[in-house]
């Protein structure tokens, strides 16, 4: 009986992770609250093995023009 408890929990908390995936919750929000108000276009990259961070880097964005000011040329 104990054995299914822990597999419904693994279960359960393997679902929040997948959702959290999906949705863009991976950031702490005060990292995401930092990347917004510096207006950051890259990208973020985390390499987790085993529960554990291996690498994480980001990637800056090379076209930050607007799409307004795409489009009046």
């Amino acid at each position: 009986m104990t054995s299914d408890v822990i597999e419904d929990s693994a279960e359960r908390l393997f679902t929040e992770f997948r959702r959290k995936v999906r949705s863009a919750e991976v950031l702490s929000a005060a990292v995401e609250k930092m990347l917004r108000v510096m207006q950051f276009t890259g990208k973020v990259s985390v390499v987790v093995q085993n529960g554990r961070v291996l690498k994480s880097g980001y990637e800056e964005g090379y076209f930050r023009q607007s799409w307004d000011v795409m489009t009046e040329s």
